[in-house]
C-alpha cells in the first residue's frame, strides 16, 4: 500500500519538480551547481476525507490544524511569522512560493507561528539582495512541515464550498483511516486558548522618539501582536508599553496611558472571557481605545455583540472595504476566522463604520457614547496595501480630542 502511494504522490508532483529544476539550471550559472531537487512523498488529508498527494517541503514528519487560504501573491514571511495564523496550516494561492528567500528584517514575531504550509511549488532558487536564508531551509531550521506540488486550487475550492476544516500533512506511513482519526481527534481552533501561546510573558517598554509626535503614552495589549504594528505605532507615540493579554485594567491605568489599543491575535475570541471583561472595563473607564482584528471582536462581545465562525474566513492582501463615515473604499490586508454578526448587533451601543464589500461583514464600529473603535482588519498592511494606515493617526487624533475636551469640562466645573 505504501509503495503505491508513493508512487501516485511522485508522479502527481514530477511536473513541478522536473519544471523547477529545468527552469532554474537555464537561468544562472549558480543554479547551475544546484542538485536535483530530492523527493520525500507527503500527503495532506482534510477532515472530510480528501487526499492530496505531493512532495515534503521544510522539515518532514506530520502536523495537524484547521487549513485556511492565502490570496497574497507576496509576503509569505510575514504570513508565517504572523501570531494571528497560531494553529493553522495555511495553503498559498499563488502558484509559486520562496522566489525572494527569507531575510532578516520581515518577521512578524520571533518564530514560525502556522502549523503547516502548502504550495504549488516551492522555488528552489532565492534571488533577492535582501535574502540570507531560502524558504525551505527557514521551514527546515524552524522544524515546520510542508508539502508542494499540491493542487491548491481544488483545495481552495474544497474550503470555501465546504467551509474551514481540521487537516494534517504528513510524510508517514500511517494508513489512510489512522491518519484521517488523528485528524478528526485533534482539537478544533475554537476550543484551544491560542492567545497565551503567542502573548508577551510581561509588559515591556519601546520608547523612540516619533516621526509625527502626537502621543507620549499609549498601552497595547497583546493578544499576539504583529511586530509591524508596532514599528508603525513607534512613529506616533513616544513610549509604548505593551502588556500580556491577561492584564487587568487597574495594571493599564496605573501606566497612564493616553490610550489603549487591543491587538490583533488568534483563535475565537468567545472564549477569552478575562479579555473581555478588560474590553468592559476599559469601556466603562472612559479610556479611549481601539481594535484591531481580534481585538475588534473582542471589543464587540464586550458591547453586546455577536460573533460568528465564518464559513472559509478572510485571509489575504485584497479585500475591499468601504468606510461609511468618508464613503472612501481602502483595500485591506485581512486574516481572521470570525466576524461580527448582524444578529442581534447592539446598534443603541455601536455604529457600523466600515463594511466588507466582498459579502457585506462588518468591517468596522464606533461606540455612540465612549472613545471606542475598531476595525476587523490590519491598517498597519503587513503585507498588504497601505490604505488603512490613515487609522492609526484618526485614532491618536481622537485621543487627544477626548483628553481636550475632558480637561475643559473639568476647568469648567472648578470654575
Amino acid at each position: 500500500m505504501y509503495q503505491s502511494y508513493r508512487k501516485r504522490a511522485r508522479e502527481a508532483v514530477a511536473p513541478v519538480l522536473s519544471f523547477t529544476y529545468r527552469h532554474n539550471r537555464s537561468r544562472s550559472a549558480k543554479a547551475l551547481a544546484m542538485p536535483a531537487p530530492s523527493f520525500i512523498p507527503a500527503r495532506l488529508t482534510l477532515e472530510d476525507g480528501s487526499v492530496f498527494e505531493g512532495a515534503a517541503i521544510g522539515a518532514p514528519g506530520t502536523t495537524f490544524g484547521e487549513i485556511v487560504f492565502n490570496t497574497c501573491t507576496t509576503g509569505y514571511q510575514e504570513i508565517l511569522t504572523d501570531p494571528s495564523y497560531q494553529g493553522q496550516i495555511v495553503l498559498m494561492t499563488y502558484p509559486e512560493i520562496g522566489n525572494y528567500g527569507v531575510n532578516a528584517e520581515d518577521f512578524e514575531s520571533g518564530r514560525i507561528q502556522i502549523s503547516g504550509l502548502v504550495v504549488r511549488r516551492l522555488s528552489p532558487t532565492t534571488s533577492s539582495w535582501r535574502a540570507n536564508s531560502s524558504l525551505q531551509d527557514f521551514l527546515l531550521k524552524n522544524g515546520v512541515s510542508g508539502i508542494q506540488g499540491v493542487d491548491t486550487r481544488s483545495v481552495t475550492r474544497k474550503i470555501r464550498t465546504a467551509g474551514a476544516m481540521r487537516a494534517g500533512v504528513t510524510t508517514g506511513t500511517i494508513s489512510h483511516e489512522a491518519f484521517l482519526e488523528q485528524i478528526r481527534s485533534h482539537p478544533p481552533l475554537g476550543e484551544q486558548d491560542l492567545v497565551m501561546r503567542v502573548t508577551a510573558p510581561k509588559p515591556y517598554v519601546l520608547r523612540q522618539t516619533p516621526v509625527t509626535p502626537l502621543l507620549a503614552r499609549l498601552a497595547v495589549v497583546d493578544y499576539g501582536i504583529k511586530k509591524s504594528i508596532l514599528t508603525y505605532l513607534q512613529e506616533l507615540v513616544a513610549e509604548i508599553t505593551v502588556v500580556p493579554a491577561n492584564a487587568t485594567l487597574s495594571e493599564i491605568l496605573a501606566l497612564r496611558p493616553q490610550g489603549v489599543l487591543l491587538s490583533n491575535g488568534p483563535g475565537d475570541p468567545a472564549i477569552l472571557t478575562d479579555g473581555i471583561q478588560l474590553a468592559r472595563d476599559l469601556i466603562a473607564s472612559g479610556t479611549p481605545t481601539f481594535g484591531i482584528c481580534l481585538g475588534h471582536q473582542i471589543l464587540a462581545l464586550a458591547c453586546g455583540a455577536r460573533v460568528g465562525k465564518m464559513r472559509f474566513g478572510h485571509h489575504g492582501g485584497n479585500h475591499p472595504v468601504k468606510d461609511l463615515e468618508s464613503g472612501r473604499i481602502n483595500i485591506t490586508s485581512q486574516n481572521h476566522g470570525y466576524a461580527i454578526l448582524y444578529d442581534e448587533f447592539p446598534h443603541e451601543t455601536l455604529a457600523v463604520t466600515h463594511v466588507n464589500l466582498n459579502d457585506q461583514t462588518i468591517a468596522g464600529i464606533r461606540h455612540k457614547q465612549k472613545p471606542v473603535a475598531s476595525v476587523q482588519f490590519h491598517p498597519e498592511a503587513s503585507p498588504g496595501p497601505h490604505d488603512g494606515q490613515y487609522l492609526f493617526e484618526q485614532f491618536m487624533r481622537e485621543i487627544l480630542e477626548h483628553h481636550q475636551m475632558r480637561d475643559q469640562a473639568l476647568e469648567r466645573s472648578g470654575s
